[in-house]
């Protein structure tokens, strides 16, 4: 099984810098262009999906129809569609949705947000940022449901392809839960990869998520892979049911971003909502080149 954990494309609201949880902030047409080139990048690879999740906001879901839009025409009938799921949402901002970034304050060790919180969270209209926990909650939820499954029962003949398009808050949250059902030793990086700076990252904190940037896995498992009674150490946050030790997982990559190299700004429009009614916007801006 492969699985793709991958972030929206840029959107108008993180060029604003502006607080966007559930807020539904729409692509910019650099965003398009970003989720465009991942599509034509991971199609140009022979990667295709048996499965595509995605959160029901539409950065990510315009995101999502870009990886279906790069792979080649489906046999008939068998044509693939993005499931749309509230669990993949963002961390809701509450109050601070929508609302600009807040400076940290020279004199204080708090975030700006912190201390715009401590100022303002008796207000009549305050409503607190969504917790940890609440956000762990549904991605543990979402793993069961949708993703444990799949490990478990493969179709037969079939290599089982999962993209999930999400945010950067939650699939932080989403990655340790898939984590979690792993006993620490079958859980290796890919030759070669570098994760963090100085220092060992531990698996838990990878790293965030760019604009398109995809973390990618490559699962296995022995037909038998129920969780046994054997001893083998498991993360202080499991899932009940959790793996045995005969299903393995290999990080092949971390945020990937291969596919954004030699991307540019659209010079004036890039920062720009992207109009639904323009052409296909990549081949656009080639053909305004010419001449």
């Amino acid at each position: 099984m492969k699985l793709y954990l991958i972030r929206h494309g840029e959107t108008v609201d993180n060029v604003a810098q502006l607080y966007a949880g559930i807020k539904d902030s729409a692509l910019t047409v650099q965003g398009v262009l970003q989720a465009e080139r991942l599509g034509q990048h991971l199609a140009a690879s022979e990667i295709r999906y048996t499965h595509v999740f995605a959160s029901d906001l539409q950065r990510a879901v315009k995101t999502a129809q870009a990886l279906l839009a790069a792979q080649p025409e489906p046999a008939a009938g068998s044509a693939l569609s993005v499931r749309q799921s509230q669990e993949l949402r963002e961390q809701d901002f509450g109050f601070y949705e929508g609302k600009p970034f807040y400076a940290r304050q020279r004199e204080s060790n708090k975030s700006g947000k912190d201390n715009h919180r401590s100022q303002h969270q008796d207000d009549p209209d305050f409503k607190d940022v969504e917790s940890k926990e609440s956000m762990t909650a549904r991605t543990d939820a979402f793993v069961a449901e949708h993703i444990r499954p799949l490990i478990l029962q493969p179709a037969p003949g079939e290599d089982t392809v999962v993209a999930i398009v999400s945010h950067g808050i939650l699939l932080s949250h989403l990655w340790r839960s898939i984590l979690s059902m792993f006993v620490k030793q079958t859980v290796t990086l890919a030759p070669g990869l570098a994760v963090g700076g100085r220092g060992i990252t531990p698996l838990e904190y990878l790293g965030g998520w760019s604009n398109t940037g995809y973390l990618e896995l490559d699962i296995t498992s022995s037909p038998s892979s129920a969780k046994t009674d054997d001893g083998d150490f498991q993360p202080e946050h499991a899932l009940p049911g959790s793996l045995s030790s005969t299903t393995k997982m290999l990080i092949r990559n971390v945020n990937g971003k291969e596919h954004l190299k030699g991307l540019k700004r659209a010079r004036g429009v890039g920062s720009s909502q992207y109009d639904e009614g323009q052409k296909k916007i990549e081949s656009f801006f080639k053909k305004a080149k010419v001449g």
